[in-house]
């Protein structure tokens, strides 16, 4: 199912010649609406931007709401939590297009105060964090030369945050299929009780966004050389703190940037050339976030 919104009225929507792709994940609010219409700002008319998320009926008003001018929004319905969903869409986006230029994996199952973790940790993770990986596996083999494939974190996804004794499940993973199995024996300690006996944070979203990062550098090992020679930029990202209802759950973010102004520098940083520095890592307004705590304190 597709919903479109054309910069200049739907004539010729049956020709697919378009110079740039980009897709968004979790794009129907907050965050993920505002990368979703500053790329259709700052990208061309002959571009096409990918506006998604699981629920149809939101992915339709968000492409509405998008305002007219700039790229094509073309809306599609994209459920990262479903095992098969990032291979499918990838293949359709490759059928179309040949390739993509910037894709924001920023699809996330929040979480409040009162959710018992024991409870959504499954589903949680399924979304989170195989969705992650799974965007990662789909999308890496499709990025073009001077592209992006940026995945929307936390600077919660450092090892500074983690006791000691389990920085040893995160650092220095080299497949993502290694970060998958790490997350499952942290899901499966979650959901019987035993995570916090083992050390594990009660705030789910600290070893999820620690996964994030991890799956991240990974797939940078493998394909580092590569990417770098041909001006693509594999990165996690950190928004910052940003004005919204599920934030204000847990923090007050009266004074937060609003997600327009949040998206801004992870825009910048996708559309301005590739800085090797921030292959691999984690990124908060253009500065490097070090993943092990040792090296906290040399920031560039």
């Amino acid at each position: 199912m597709s919903f479109f919104r054309y910069p200049d009225g739907p004539g010729g929507h049956n020709v697919e010649i378009m110079s740039r792709v980009a897709v968004v994940t979790g794009a129907t609010q907050g965050l993920g609406l505002a990368l979703a219409e500053g790329l259709a700002h700052r990208l061309s008319t002959a571009d096409t931007v990918y506006l998604t998320g699981r629920d149809a009926d939101r992915v339709r008003q968000a492409v509405d709401a998008v305002p007219a001018g700039g790229a094509r929004v073309r809306g599609e319905i994209f459920d990262v939590g479903e095992p098969d969903a990032a291979a499918r869409f990838a293949d359709l986006v490759r059928e179309r297009h040949d390739g993509v230029d910037i894709v924001f994996g920023n699809a996330v199952m929040r979480v409040g105060p009162d959710d018992d973790p024991r409870a959504i940790i499954r589903p949680y993770t399924e979304v989170n964090n195989f969705g992650t990986t799974r965007l990662l596996r789909a999308f890496a083999p499709l990025v073009r030369d001077h592209g992006s494939l940026v995945v929307v974190a936390s600077s919660l996804g450092t090892l500074h945050h983690l006791a000691p004794v389990l920085h040893r499940r995160f650092d220095g993973l080299t497949t993502l299929d290694e970060v998958d199995e790490q997350v499952a024996a942290w899901r499966d300690a979650v959901e019987d009780g035993s995570a916090r006996a083992g050390a594990w944070p009660g705030f789910v979203n600290i070893p999820s966004k620690i996964a994030q990062v991890a799956a991240v550098r990974a797939l940078a090992t493998q394909r580092r050389d590569t990417d770098l020679a041909r001006g693509i930029l594999l990165a996690a990202v950190c928004p910052g703190m940003i004005n919204t209802l599920t934030s204000a759950l847990w923090w007050d973010v009266r004074d937060a940037p609003s997600p327009a102004q949040a998206a801004t520098a992870l825009l910048d940083l996708v559309l301005e050339p590739v800085k090797p520095e921030h292959y691999g890592e984690l990124v908060r307004f253009g500065q490097v976030v070090p993943f092990k705590p040792e090296t906290a304190g040399a920031r560039p």
